[in-house]
C-alpha cells in the first residue's frame, strides 16, 4: 500500500485524566527535519517584492469596467504598476500619521484595489484586519472596536451606508464626507489618497519575520467573531510549503497561470492561494461582483485554476448533471459509458489526461469549456467535499481536483489531495509540509485515537498555525494546549496516512434520554436525500427526538407536484401537507439506508422556500450553518 505520511512519534494512552493521543504524523518531505525556509522570502512583503524584481512586467491583478452598461474585456496592471501603487498608499497612510504596528481595516469585495491596501500595510509594518464583505453592522462595529481599528479602506456606496448604521457606534470616525465635519475626521477618496502619498514620499519599513500580518476575524458559526493573529512567517512559511508540495509533480505553478478570484478575500483560503500565485509571478483576476453571474468572468477570464467550497462545486455538478438528464436517450448513454470507461483507466493509475482523450473529445471536453477551458486544477476548501461529487469533476472536468482541510488558524491548508491520486477522494490529503498532526480521544463521543480504526480530534502544530486570539486569552488557551492547536475537527486517520474528516466536536448535542447526536454528521447524510437541497437538523437535552428545517430541491419538488397532480408554485408546494408527509417518509427511506439508530430519525419537519442565506445571517461567508441564528430564526 502507498503511504502519504510519515510517522515520527507513537501514540500515548490517556493518564491522570489526561486524554489518549494517537501518533504524530508529518509529510513524507519533512521525516527526518523539516526543510529550510527560502531564505529570501521571510515576510509576506518579501513574497510581493521579490516577484515585482523577478517578474515587473509580468500581468498581476485585473478587473472588468462596465462600458455603455455591458462588462468589458479585463484590463490588467502589471507587478511593477502594483508596486508604485503601494507605495503611494503606504506613504499616504505614513502621511496621516498612522505608525507601525497600527491596525488597518479593509471592508469591500475582492479587488485590485483591496490588494493594493494589504500590500501597502506590509510595506510599513502596518497590521491588516480584513471586514467579511458579508459581515452585518453589528459585527463590523465589534471588530472595529476589538482590533482599534482608526484607518479604514471602505468600498464606495455599497459599505460606506452600513458605517451609516446607527449600531455602528464605534464607527463614527469612519463616516462618509458629508458628515465628516460632525465626527472630526477627514475621509478621503481613493484618487485623492493616492495623490496624497505622491505628494508626501515615505521610505518603506519593512516587517520582521515575526511581526503580525494580519488579524483574520473568523465569522463563526456562533457568538462574537474571534480575531485569528497570524504573523509574516505563517505566511512564508505557507508559501515555501507549497512550493515544496508542488515540485514533486510534473504539472507545476507558472508565470502563466491565471487565478478567477471571487471567495472572499477575508477569507483564509482565497488569501492564502493569492499570495502563492503573487510569488509565482502569476495573475489573479477579479469576478465583477456577481456570483449568480460568475460564468461570464470564467468565459471572459479564462483561469487555469478555480477554488470554492463544496457548495459551489455542488452547483456545477448539479448543472452539468442537469444538461446530461435533458440529452437525448442514446447521447445520455453514451455519455454514461465514456464516464464509466474514463473512470475505470483513472482507478487502474492513469492520469486523468491519459485516461481517455477519445472520452474528453466527445464528451468532457464541454464540461471543461463552461469552466472557461483552460482549468487544470480545481480546488475545494471550506468543508468537506462529497465523494461523489469529486470523483464526477475529477472524470469530467479534465483537470486535476484536489481537497484541503485547514482554518484560518491554521493559514489556510493543513492536509493536502495530491492530483491523480484516486485513493484520495472522500479524504482530505496528507499533512502540510511545515505541520505535525495528530488525533486525541475525546471520550463522550467514543472516538479513540488508538483505536481501530483511529478516530479523535485533529490538532496542529507548525510553522504556519497562529499566535492565539487577539485580545482573548481565555479561547487561546482553550485552543492551543501544549503547543498543540485544537481544531474541534473530528478525523479518522486511514492506513495510507491520509486523513479524513467525518465529524465535528463542537456540533454534538446530547438529547433528553441521554443519547450523543453528531449533527453535522446526521446533515452529510440527510443531505443525500435526493429531495433536500439543504437541511439543519434540531435537538436539544429538554427534547427526545430530532426536527429539522429542509429547503426542498426544486426540481424534485415540482417532479412530485406534477406526479401528484399539485401544479402550484414551489413556495406552495412547499406549504402542502401532503408534501412534508413525503419528505419525512424520503428523509425516512434514507436514515434506513444509512443504518441510523432511532433516536437519529427526523421526526418532524419545517418545508423552507428560500435557502438559507447571509442576508439572513444564517450562514458564514463560507456557507456554513451559523446554528444559533437558525434556531432563532426558525424558533424551533
Amino acid at each position: 500500500m502507498k503511504n502519504f505520511s510519515a510517522k515520527v512519534e507513537e501514540g500515548k494512552e490517556g493518564q491522570d485524566g489526561k486524554p489518549s493521543v494517537g501518533p504524530v504524523y508529518r509529510n513524507l518531505l519533512s521525516r527526518n527535519e523539516f526543510p529550510p525556509l527560502d531564505p529570501d522570502i521571510n515576510t509576506a512583503w518579501d513574497i510581493f517584492s521579490v516577484s515585482v524584481g523577478k517578474h515587473p512586467k509580468n500581468r498581476m491583478l485585473g478587473w472588468r469596467n462596465l462600458v455603455d452598461g455591458k462588462l468589458g474585456p479585463y484590463i490588467w496592471k502589471t507587478y511593477k504598476e502594483v508596486y508604485n501603487e503601494v507605495l503611494h498608499v503606504s506613504s499616504a497612510l505614513r502621511a496621516s500619521g498612522v505608525e507601525p504596528g497600527s491596525q488597518i481595516g479593509i471592508y469591500g469585495s475582492n479587488c485590485p484595489q483591496w490588494i493594493v491596501a494589504m500590500e501597502a500595510c506590509c510595506a510599513q509594518s502596518f497590521v491588516c484586519v480584513p471586514l467579511y464583505d458579508t459581515l452585518g453592522p453589528a459585527a463590523v462595529n465589534f471588530i472595529i472596536d476589538h482590533a482599534e481599528i482608526d484607518v479604514i479602506f471602505v468600498q464606495a456606496d455599497k459599505k460606506v451606508k452600513e458605517l451609516l448604521n446607527p449600531e455602528c457606534r464605534s464607527a463614527q470616525r469612519l463616516k462618509e464626507k458629508d458628515n465628516a465635519a460632525d465626527c472630526g475626521i477627514k475621509p478621503y477618496s481613493w484618487d485623492e489618497f493616492f495623490q496624497m502619498g505622491k505628494e508626501n514620499p515615505s521610505d518603506i519599513c519593512p516587517p520582521q519575520v515575526y511581526s503580525i500580518c494580519t488579524i483574520m476575524y473568523t465569522s463563526g458559526t456562533s457568538g462574537d467573531p474571534k480575531g485569528v493573529v497570524l504573523t509574516h512567517e505563517n505566511i512564508a512559511a505557507f508559501v515555501r510549503g507549497m512550493d515544496l508540495f508542488m515540485e514533486q509533480f510534473e504539472d507545476k505553478m507558472t508565470v502563466d497561470d491565471v487565478y478567477l478570484s471571487f471567495l472572499p478575500l477575508a477569507h483564509i483560503l482565497d488569501r492564502v492561494i493569492e499570495e502563492y500565485f503573487f510569488h509565482k509571478g502569476a495573475s489573479v483576476g477579479y469576478y465583477h461582483g456577481d456570483l449568480n453571474a460568475l460564468r461570464d468572468d470564467l468565459m471572459e477570464l479564462k483561469p487555469t485554476l478555480f477554488a470554492g467550497v463544496p457548495r459551489v462545486l455542488e452547483r456545477i455538478h448539479e448543472g452539468i448533471k442537469k444538461a446530461v438528464q435533458e440529452l437525448n436517450p442514446v447521447r445520455r448513454t453514451v455519455f454514461d459509458f465514456l464516464y464509466k470507461h474514463k473512470l475505470g483507466w483513472m482507478n487502474s493509475g492513469y492520469k486523468h489526461k491519459n485516461a481517455s482523450p477519445l472520452a474528453d473529445l466527445l464528451a468532457f471536453r464541454k464540461v471543461k469549456a463552461r469552466l472557461g477551458g483552460r482549468v487544470r486544477l480545481i480546488i475545494s476548501g471550506g468543508a468537506s467535499l462529497s465523494p461523489e461529487v469529486e470523483e464526477f469533476l475529477r472524470v469530467t472536468c479534465c483537470s486535476f481536483v484536489v481537497q484541503g482541510y485547514g482554518l484560518t488558524e491554521t493559514c489556510g491548508p493543513t492536509t493536502m489531495c495530491f492530483p491523480d491520486e484516486m485513493c484520495m477522494i472522500g479524504a482530505v490529503g496528507a499533512v502540510g509540509v511545515y505541520n505535525e498532526l495528530r488525533l486525541e480521544e475525546v471520550q463522550e463521543m467514543g472516538y479513540n485515537p488508538l483505536g481501530s480504526p483511529p478516530c479523535g480530534e485533529i490538532c496542529v502544530k507548525g510553522k504556519p498555525v497562529f499566535l492565539g486570539y487577539h485580545k482573548n486569552p481565555e479561547f487561546t488557551r482553550e485552543a492551543i494546549i501544549d503547543g498543540w492547536f485544537h481544531t474541534g475537527d473530528i478525523g479518522e486517520m486511514l492506513p495510507n496516512g491520509l486523513l479524513k474528516i467525518i465529524d465535528r466536536k463542537k456540533n454534538l448535542i446530547k438529547l433528553s434520554q441521554g443519547e450523543y447526536i453528531a449533527l453535522e454528521y446526521l446533515e452529510n447524510v440527510y443531505g443525500s436525500t435526493p429531495v433536500v437541497e439543504e437541511i439543519w437538523v434540531y435537538g436539544n437535552s429538554f427534547k427526545s427526538k430530532l426536527v429539522a428545517v429542509v429547503v426542498p430541491n426544486e426540481e424534485n419538488t415540482k417532479k412530485w407536484g406534477y406526479s401528484t397532480g399539485h401544479l402550484g408554485s414551489f413556495s406552495e408546494l412547499c406549504f402542502l401537507d401532503q408534501f412534508k408527509k413525503y419528505v419525512l417518509l424520503e428523509l425516512k427511506s434514507t436514515a434506513e439506508r444509512y443504518k441510523l439508530k432511532g433516536f437519529e430519525y427526523i421526526k418532524g419537519v419545517i418545508l423552507e422556500p428560500h435557502v438559507f442565506d447571509m442576508e439572513r445571517d444564517l450562514v458564514t461567508a463560507t456557507l456554513k450553518k451559523r446554528r444559533n441564528k437558525l434556531l432563532k430564526y426558525y424558533q424551533v
